[in-house]
């Protein structure tokens, strides 16, 4: 219970008398005045209605006043109008009154849109008796849906109209109450489908629901109130029941009763207005009056009009009136309407000069919280209560009590700058208030990074793990902090349990694998943890931290490249299974992580080239090398000749076509023996093959390579011949296959061959004897040949010019009786030579070729003339190059020239010639082989 004697004091509204609007010659001024007899009044609709009794003109009125004071009225009974309802949200007016004497009230609903004969159109009347007994109307209310009136009688009785009240036939009249205690206030209660009727007597207080069957009835309390003591409040104070007794004010749900104020004096009126409780009250020097007749006041009597903010607790406005008769609401203002007939208005001042003048008391006096509740009930926006909360946390502040002053601060955030605040509690013995102030800027996702590092380390400055916890273990919808931030500061402060958990949780995995890779060194939940990302961030994390992990925990790191450059499934199920098919990382780019693992690295590219046959030649290219090292380095026999074979297979793989040479590098830096010499084979590299057994001095080898390859290059026989030639050792046996080999082939003139074995001491004359009696007889054999060949042109040239002889001298007589074609007999047209063919003339035309030839004659004819222009040409071309070579500056370009037109023969490479050989030797080499190639090309 509140006694409202503690209540603060103030005046918020503002009082004047109303006056009549003023004439067209300016008079006016004076008090407005009312009808006379004024015994009921309402408001709604924008008007203030009056009823009276029986006037002097014999007929009883209902008064309309709007805002412009002009004032209307009709006839709307004969004797007097007890009471009138203005509903709000439509346009009817619902009243009681009589038009005979005696008990015998008629209610009339009036439609004040609608006219009747200047008049509102009547569109009901029924007489008010509950029952067969008349009785005096007390009460009246109406729902403002239109569907139900309740009308209170002084013998206990509530009668209920259900249906459209403004039309008889669809509406039906029942009796809801029924009680021994005059009825004094009805109230209909609206809550959502739910529909209540609250009864008040003298006595006691029920309610009713009218929304269900039967209409249940619920007895609230055992004492009531006089006569227009009761009301119904708005939604500011849940729509409950207002009941003023004499000693309190009582409020009800519809289901019990709630708070009650101690308001003492005797209620004459009661009403609620925009969140405030009007109480007409007998000034307290007066005597008071019953209850039921408390409205019945004399003219004599003062009253207090008293306005009461229960929400805030404080008195807006109070002052003594004469005589009131009531107080209504319209047009934003109240008007108190007095017995001398003046109206008075209350105008409510203005928030903002409200706030102003009680906020300037309450300051002063220290009464923030009144001030505070104020600003709400006036809906002072969030600017003006967050300058209260302001000034009340500085007030609580400066006074020491830091922790209700925290607590003001925390209702200015949104509206007041942080760092206000952060700089009065940076001190540590205040740590605790920031922590509060700091956790509530997050909760309201108005902290920046700045504000999470200040707030962790609050937390770690505390050493309080729960709070901490609680801070970072927020459901992901209730994030209000910079995750990176956060992960940051809990890292630097060795919180790494706490650090890893937001970095998980939050997916930031490079803050995750660097707190467990770096600080807690856990590399098998470092790798466990990659295994379950996206491929991508998987791929790049690898290649990140790969090393570190490789050093730590080889096996598991190498397993899940395995997986990640084959067919990557993240282990925790991130991805869809349409997203998975054909993930799989460049196995190559992983090499470098396997840096100091070569055991590691060996099994990942075996695997990898066993399952992808189409690796990245890095693949390939690194295994290479790794087989060559180890095979290098190994020392025990069976090991190496397997590591042989394996790294030979390799080569053989075909996977290094278009790396040739760096396969050949790898081979030679580690003497790979058979893989170099396989590589020369498949490069065709033939002198190569040579050169390298002749560096070894494998001299069988030197003569097999020539037996291989000699057939694709010739001059492989002659280097043959130039290395055995050098050779100081005896090397007769190999000597001779070379000479053997070259006179079968005739690839050298004897002569060359001797000045080249000239230079070999151990070369007698006995391993070039038979070489030379070979040559010499051949040589005689071809020069016998030739000779015989002379004789035979000779002759032939001298018969051939005693035919062109005769063939001047008398004419040619062809005898020939059969073509020389087809060997038929000769048949006009005919075709006849000087050398004595005769053909067809179609056989002729089928196989000619030229028609000045003659077909048989004409292929030995060809090769005489192609042997003559060639040597022509040769000829030429032997004249031109020495004229050449003569007249140039620069007779190796000229040479060179020719070499690269393919005038010579054979182009025979030179390569290195074995250590141990002086420039001389070299030099002297070199003119060999040119001055070979020049013999053979002349």
């Amino acid at each position: 219970m509140a006694a409202y004697l503690q209540w603060r004091r103030f005046v918020f509204f503002d009082r004047e008398t109303v006056k009549e609007p003023s004439g067209l010659d300016g008079a006016g001024g004076k008090p407005f005045a009312l009808p006379p007899g004024i015994a009921v009044c309402d408001s709604g609709r924008g008007s203030l209605v009056f009823g009276d009794i029986l006037s002097g003109a014999g007929r009883c009125q209902i008064w309309f006043l709007p805002r412009s004071l002009q004032l209307s009225s009709f006839q709307a009974y004969k004797l007097r109008v007890t009471h009138l309802y203005q509903l709000k949200q439509h346009s009817i007016l619902v009243s009681v009154g009589e038009d005979e004497e005696g008990i015998n009230p008629l209610v009339k609903v009036w439609n004040l849109e609608k006219r009747d004969g200047g008049n509102p159109l009547c569109t009901r009347i029924f007489p008010a008796i509950p029952g067969n007994k008349p009785t005096v109307v007390s009460c009246l209310t109406v729902h403002e849906n239109l569907n139900f009136m309740a009308i209170g009688f002084a013998d206990g009785s509530v009668l209920l109209t259900k249906g459209d009240i403004t039309r008889d036939r669809h509406s039906k009249t029942q009796i809801l109450h029924e009680g021994s205690y005059p009825v004094t206030g009805l109230a209909f209660r609206q809550s959502g489908k739910t529909t209540h009727l609250f009864v008040v007597t003298t006595e006691n207080i029920q309610s009713y629901m009218l929304s269900v069957k039967d209409y249940p009835r619920l007895e609230l309390d055992t004492h009531g109130c006089g006569l227009r003591c009761s009301s119904l409040s708005d939604p500011s104070q849940d729509l409950q029941f207002i009941v003023a007794g004499n000693e309190c004010v009582y409020l009800y749900q519809p289901d019990e009763r709630g708070p009650c104020f101690a308001f003492e004096g005797q209620k004459l009126i009661v009403h609620w207005y925009r969140g405030y409780l009007i109480i007409v009250s007998k000034d307290r020097k007066t005597s008071p009056k019953s209850e039921f007749a408390g409205n019945e006041a004399q003219n004599s009597d003062k009253q207090v009009l008293n306005i009461y903010d229960l929400c805030n607790k404080f008195i807006a406005y109070s002052s003594i009136f004469d005589d009131i008769v009531d107080v209504l609401a319209e047009w934003g203002s109240l008007y108190v309407l007095t017995r001398d007939g003046n109206v008075h208005v209350l105008q409510e001042k203005d928030t903002q000069t409200k706030l102003e003048a009680r906020k300037y008391m309450l300051f002063r006096k220290n009464l923030f919280e009144m001030a505070i509740n104020l600003a709400k009930s006036h809906h002072l926006d969030s600017d003006g209560l967050s300058e209260i909360f302001r000034q009340y946390g500085d007030h609580l502040y400066n006074k020491g009590n830091h922790d209700g002053a925290i607590q003001q601060y925390i209702r200015t955030i949104g509206k007041l700058e942080p760092s206000y605040v952060i700089r009065k509690f940076l001190d540590a013995q205040r740590i605790h208030n920031l922590t509060a102030y700091l956790q509530m800027l997050h909760l309201q996702s108005l902290a920046n990074a700045d504000h999470t590092t200040l707030l962790l380390n609050c937390y770690t400055k505390l050493k309080d793990s729960s709070k901490l916890e609680e801070f970072i273990k927020t459901s992901e919808s209730e994030v209000h902090f910079d995750v990176e931030t956060a992960i940051k500061v809990l890292r630097q402060a060795g919180y790494y349990s706490h650090a890893v958990y937001l970095a998980e949780k939050h997916e930031h995995h490079e803050w995750y694998l660097k707190i467990q890779l770096e600080d807690i060194k856990n590399y098998q939940e470092a790798l466990h943890y990659i295994g379950k990302l996206p491929f991508e961030q998987a791929e790049s994390n690898m290649k990140r931290y790969g090393k570190i992990l490789m050093h730590h925990v080889p096996n598991e790191t190498t397993e899940l490249l395995k997986i990640l450059c084959t067919d990557y499934q993240p282990s925790g199920g991130n991805e869809g299974p349409g997203m998975l098919e054909g993930k799989k990382a460049n196995s190559e780019e992983f090499i470098p992580v396997f840096a100091n693992n070569s055991r590691e690295l060996k099994a990942f590219l075996e695997h990898m080239t066993e399952v992808q046959a189409d690796s990245p030649q890095g693949v390939y290219d690194t295994l290479l090398e790794l087989r060559l090292q180890n095979w290098a380095h190994e020392r025990d026999e069976q090991i190496k000749e397997k590591l042989h074979n394996e790294a030979l297979t390799l080569l053989k793989s075909g996977r290094f076509k278009t790396v040739f040479d760096k396969a050949l590098v790898l081979c030679q830096m580690h003497n790979f023996k058979d893989g170099v010499l396989y590589l020369y084979e498949q490069g065709k590299l033939f002198q190569q093959i040579m050169h390298y057994h002749m560096q070894n001095e494998q001299y069988k080898k030197v003569i097999e390579v020539c037996e291989l390859y000699g057939d694709q290059e010739a001059c492989l026989w002659e280097q043959a011949l130039g290395y055995f030639a050098r050779k100081e050792e005896n090397c007769k046996e190999y000597i001779a296959a070379v000479l053997k080999h070259i006179e079968n082939k005739n690839l050298l003139p004897p002569l060359l061959v001797v000045q080249t074995l000239a230079h070999n001491s151990t070369a007698t004359l006995s391993v070039i004897k038979d070489y030379l009696v070979n040559k010499l007889q051949k040589q005689s054999r071809q020069i016998e040949q030739d000779e015989q060949r002379i004789q035979k042109y000779q002759e032939e040239t001298t018969r051939i010019r005693l035919e062109i002889e005769e063939l001047k001298a008398s004419p040619k007589i062809f005898q020939k009786t059969k073509c020389s074609i087809c060997t038929s007999a000769l048949e006009l047209p005919s075709v006849h030579f000087l050398c004595g063919h005769s053909f067809h003339q179609h056989c002729f035309e089928s196989y000619s070729e030229s028609d000045s030839e003659c077909p048989t004659c004409m292929p030995e004819n060809r090769k005489v003339m192609d042997m003559i222009r060639a040597q022509e040409q040769k000829r030429d071309l032997h004249d031109q190059f020495q004229h050449q070579l003569k007249c140039s500056n620069d007779g190796f370009s000229v040479v060179a020239d020719y070499f690269g037109r393919g005038v010579f023969n054979k182009l025979t490479l030179i390569t290195d010639l074995p250590s141990g050989k002086t420039a001389t030797t070299i030099e002297a080499g070199l003119q060999r082989e040119l001055l070979i190639h020049t013999k053979r090309s002349t």
